[in-house]
């Protein structure tokens, strides 16, 4: 029963991550793009009042003229709306789906031995770490070089390669790739909790109170706002990188994360260029490059075909010496494969695992038809890119994968 009430809880949380988070990114994506796009108001009233820009948009049916006001409004509205609810709740969600399905269980889930050497108390307490330490690392550099914004952009970007990397030496790179993205959401949000709300809340007060308002607050919400935007599109990719093990079980992982990142950042550029008019195809070009370079550097090598065997020795793809010297009743058949899988995999693939509360995406392993129907999976994920069973939890041997290739190569039968 617990692994049933743990998977709804998986599946309700996810689901509620999934929703704030299109609100907050669509309404951060609607904010950049009005910003971006006002024009001067026509009418020398609205001028007179203070308002900046202006934009007249048709959607629904409707027509809709939102202004924006270089400093504040003459009279303040009862009713402001206030936007920080999507920001909070897709934060306290994503740690919370986080929590359930990796601090819960980082034995299967944070730890590579192959990687580094972690009990699951120091997996945890590192991966929470990762989330402080990245806010307060980031923090401290916007407060120290508030007013250079091209070396601060330089140094962000350095220090998020150098958490990259480290993350990659320290967890599976499964866990890796979503820690950096929840380190750098983590960081958004709070942009928004400790600088781009405060600093609103400032402004009202002093309106109400009839006093100048120090511009301070605003052109540093401002600043935070920027930097959100630019992260949103490498964050969307490091929480949907664990569903494709070919970036996150590449041998140099680490790098294969910070350049389709930086094809996100690219490309975000882009869109927020066009949105002034400014709109330089350079940008999406090198982003495309980046990623076709990327998908070319982390194509797997296509299997050799053996070479001919000399007469009367049987011939076993997969190239390896004591296969293709082994008699034809003892290559790798399907009771060979099920043991294999009956001493490392089932952990996480039986209907009621040990490693976990339930079956590893629904897969179930434990009879030779079962191994049969997803052949084609278990060799992608244990032959060729190497990355299951995760963090390689149960030891499987180079021994046991040369089985499984052999195995399959030869038909899957």
């Amino acid at each position: 029963m617990e692994g049933f009430f743990l998977d709804w809880a998986n599946l309700l949380l996810r689901w509620l991550h999934v929703i704030v988070a299109i609100a907050w990114i669509g309404s951060s994506f609607y904010f950049v793009w009005l910003d971006n796009s006002l024009k001067p108001p026509q009418d020398p009233k609205l001028k007179g009042d203070g308002v900046g820009g202006e934009l007249w948009a048709v959607h629904g049916g409707g027509f809709y003229n939102p202004q924006k006001y270089l400093g504040a409004p003459p009279k303040l509205p009862e009713d402001l709306h206030w936007f920080y609810w999507e920001s909070y709740s897709t934060w306290l969600s994503g740690f919370s789906l986080f929590t359930v399905l990796y601090l819960f269980n980082p034995r299967v889930f944070l730890i590579d031995p192959s990687v580094a050497a972690l009990t699951p108390a120091m997996a945890v307490i590192l991966a929470i770490g990762f989330l402080a330490v990245g806010w307060l690392a980031y923090d401290q550099l916007c407060r120290l070089l508030q007013k250079k914004e091209s070396l601060l952009a330089a140094l962000v970007t350095l220090y998020v390669v150098a958490a990259s990397w480290a993350a990659c030496h320290l967890f599976a790179g499964r866990a890796a790739f979503l820690l950096i993205g929840a380190m750098i959401a983590t960081i958004m949000s709070a942009n928004v909790f400790f600088w781009i709300i405060p600093g609103q809340r400032k402004i009202v007060a002093a309106m109400k109170a009839g006093v100048a308002i120090d511009p301070i607050h605003g052109q540093r919400g401002k600043q935070r706002s920027v930097h959100n935007t630019y992260f949103t599109l490498p964050v969307l990719f490091a929480m949907l990188s664990n569903h494709y093990s070919m970036t996150y079980g590449h041998p140099q992982n680490w790098l294969v994360l910070v350049l389709i990142m930086l094809a996100g950042v690219l490309i975000r550029r882009f869109f927020i260029l066009r949105h002034k008019g400014k709109a330089s195809p350079a940008y999406p070009a090198a982003a495309i490059a980046l990623l076709a370079g990327v998908m070319a550097w982390t194509m797997p090598a296509p299997a050799k075909r053996p070479a001919a065997a000399p007469a009367g020795v049987p011939s076993a793809p997969g190239g390896n010496p004591a296969l293709l010297s082994a008699p034809p009743d003892e290559q790798p058949g399907i009771e060979r494969v099920r043991q294999v899988v009956q001493a490392r995999c089932v952990q996480c693939h039986a209907a009621q695992p040990s490693l976990m509360p339930s079956p590893a995406k629904g897969i179930v392993l434990e009879s030779p038809e079962q191994i049969k129907a997803h052949g084609q999976q278990i060799y992608q994920q244990v032959v060729m890119q190497k990355v299951m069973p995760l963090g390689n939890a149960t030891n499987m041997t180079d021994d046991e994968r040369a089985v499984i290739a052999a195995w399959f190569q030869a038909g899957g039968k």
